[in-house]
């Protein structure tokens, strides 16, 4: 039950920061915000923590204040996801069969069932992404990419609902591709799946109240 009040919390402040509630350089203060959402101080705390590991808020002073990603920082993130994941994932052809099935199965759970209230799309995704770019044998290159998906992470199903069923379809063609030995396909496929994010996500901000494509 904590762990689904803090997803709650943290949820409706997200959306507070994309609509424009909470502006960049407000302050993140646990007693209002807990106050204007009708719940306890403790979930209300658990969701600032995670909201400012994502980048999406600062500690400036004595207080954490609201940022906002932009375009430019969107950009560079995925910039960079895209050539280092593209990369692992042509070396990915090393993963055990038996993990792929693993992976698979449990994408086609998501299809079938919808992404649901307890994560389980965020944690898949995590744990595809984490399982190609271990192939890299490489702890730096897992823990760079690792912090690069962090920063935009808060760009689940809820924010960009439309990415949901594309994502897991385009999970399932980059393990066919693995599964097939295919290690150049995986990477154009594992590069075309971080563009189509990127995208979604440059969309998303364009929506949202004081940006520059924000109608007025």
């Amino acid at each position: 039950m904590s762990q689904r009040l803090t997803q709650q919390a943290y949820g409706k402040i997200l959306d507070m920061i994309l609509s424009g509630a909470l502006a960049p350089g407000d302050t993140l203060q646990e007693a209002k915000l807990g106050d204007a959402l009708a719940m306890s101080r403790t979930p209300v705390r658990e969701a600032i923590k995670r909201i400012e590991a994502e980048g999406l808020a600062a500690q400036e002073g004595r207080f954490l204040k609201v940022r906002r990603l932009t375009r430019p920082q969107v950009e560079e993130i995925f910039f960079l996801r895209a050539a280092l994941e593209a990369a692992c994932a042509r070396q990915a052809v090393s993963l055990a069969p038996q993990v792929l099935d693993a992976l698979a199965a449990r994408v086609e759970r998501l299809l079938g069932q919808g992404p649901g209230e307890e994560d389980e799309q965020r944690r898949v995704d995590d744990d595809l992404h984490r399982a190609v770019a271990l192939a890299s044998g490489s702890r730096t290159m897992l823990a760079t990419i690792e912090d690069l998906r962090r920063r935009t992470c808060m760009f689940d199903h809820t924010q960009v609902p439309e990415r949901f069923r594309l994502s897991c379809e385009e999970h399932l063609g980059l393990i066919a591709a693995l599964r097939a030995g295919d290690g150049e396909r995986a990477g154009q496929l594992m590069g075309a799946h971080i563009d189509h994010a990127r995208d979604a996500i440059l969309l998303r901000l364009e929506k949202a109240p004081g940006s520059e494509g924000a109608a007025a």
